[in-house]
């Protein structure tokens, strides 16, 4: 086993685009990716555990059922990256039955450093595997990957745990279109997708009765206190969660229960609220079968294989790169 990992530290970037977001018109936005700071990271585990988030376990059902089938589909030898590793724990699946295979390099790409420290800490102990982690955005770090294979090797990209539905459906089908213009015709995707379910179930689900979810989206708030010295106060401000029908997405919102101003010196600028008004945080998108299956079409994939978890609609889809 051999472990590393390859860090980049943009802090400049994340206090533009928290101006950037809060100065929007007519709606405030903060990036979906900001959440995951080390406490976000720790916290949105702790949400895969809850009973009323029933996708983490739906995920790691199937990849705990299926992996075995799922890897003997891949020719030899393989290289594993994964978009979004979180701690790695469900990733263990898939890697321990391709290391029964064959030495498998594995590459998670996180922009949490902490989330790339638990992965060590995780599958560190698998056999036959080594880890090279990549503190990079999804398509930098993809990109750093393939400069690294060798002449042979077929490329699995993990994207699991319906990471995509944090995209609008344009902006998920760009995204796939860019990641396929990495890839080399037949390596392969393993793509989570949350399904489509009852509203109200998804409703509980972002907005648990413990508070999880609220304090994991309240975490951005104190995080821009802590790297961009503002001072939200965090008891002026509210978690929401929306249903928007038109998307087919639960949005998630941080909002304002008065009219306030607050101070961000670290990005140099104030901002104001009217009294309800929110920040949109993130969105998180529910498929159909079909969608999906017409979504790899059109990103320049086919799909090889379908894995359903039917107690948590939930999907596994094995896309071959055309």
């Amino acid at each position: 086993m051999v472990t590393q990992s390859l860090t980049s530290a943009p802090a400049y970037t994340f206090a533009a685009d928290v101006r950037e977001g809060l100065t929007r018109h007519p709606q405030k936005e903060l990036l979906s990716k900001y959440l995951y700071d080390d406490v976000g990271s720790a916290l949105f585990e702790v949400i895969g555990l809850l009973p009323e988030y029933g996708l983490t376990r739906a995920d790691e059902r199937l990849l705990r059922r299926h992996a075995a089938e799922m890897v003997s589909r891949l020719p030899t030898p393989v290289i594993v990256a994964e978009l979004g590793s979180g701690s790695g724990r469900k990733t263990r699946f898939i890697l321990e039955a391709l290391c029964r295979r064959q030495n498998t390099p594995y590459f998670p790409i996180e922009i949490s450093r902490k989330a790339l420290a638990l992965v060590q800490r995780e599958l560190g102990d698998i056999d036959s595997i080594s880890i090279v982690g990549f503190e990079r955005e999804y398509l930098d770090g993809l990109l750093e990957v393939t400069a690294r294979r060798k002449p042979g090797q077929h490329l699995l990209v993990l994207f699991l745990g319906s990471t995509i539905g944090n995209f609008d459906r344009p902006a998920a089908e760009i995204f796939l279109r860019q990641v396929r213009q990495i890839l080399e015709p037949g390596d392969s995707l393993l793509l989570g997708a949350d399904l489509e379910k009852p509203v109200p179930q998804l409703i509980d689900a972002y907005n648990d009765a413990l508070g999880v979810t609220a304090a994991f989206n309240l975490n951005l708030l104190t995080r821009i206190n802590r790297e961009l010295d503002a001072n939200f106060d965090l008891a002026h401000f509210q978690h929401l969660a929306l249903f928007n029908p038109e998307a087919r997405s639960i949005e998630m919102h941080i909002q304002s229960k008065r009219k306030q101003t607050v101070e961000i010196p670290g990005a140099d600028f104030s901002v104001t609220f009217r009294q309800d008004e929110t920040i949109w945080t993130e969105s998180c998108h529910k498929y159909s079968l079909s969608e999906l299956l017409k979504l790899a079409r059109e990103t320049g994939f086919q799909c090889d294989a379908q894995w359903i978890d039917r107690d948590w609609p939930f999907a596994e889809s094995l896309l071959i790169a055309e």
